[in-house]
């Protein structure tokens, strides 16, 4: 089931980001746009299913897709196909979700007092 989320995440957020580019929004704002979608699919199913969306845990949920929508945008600057770029993007995504997931990574957390 988490190669499927993985796969659903890099998907939306190479999508998300390329969407935000066909309506020329500024390259960092398309970035954003794309996390935001990406990230948003798995929070609804996560609510649905009466879980705490995974975004709101402390894995690498968020950053596995803004990395994706950064590596599109990056590839696609350096003059490479549309196609290759959202490939990229998308496979760079996928990947660090599965990596972080296997190998327990997280982000730091604030210390409770």
């Amino acid at each position: 089931m988490m190669l499927l989320d993985a796969a659903g995440l890099a998907l939306f957020a190479v999508a998300g980001t390329e969407k935000a580019l066909d309506y020329k929004i500024h390259p960092f704002m398309a970035a954003l746009l794309g996390t935001i979608t990406g990230v948003g699919g798995g929070t609804f199913r996560d609510i649905f299913l009466a879980h705490v969306p995974r975004v709101l845990q402390s894995d690498i949920y968020a950053t596995a897709a803004l990395e994706g929508a950064v590596i599109l945008l990056v590839i696609r600057r350096l003059g490479t196909s549309s196609t290759l770029a959202a490939i990229a993007g998308s496979v760079c995504c996928f990947v660090l979700r599965v990596v972080a997931v296997y190998f327990h990574w997280n982000l730091p957390r604030i210390a409770n007092p």
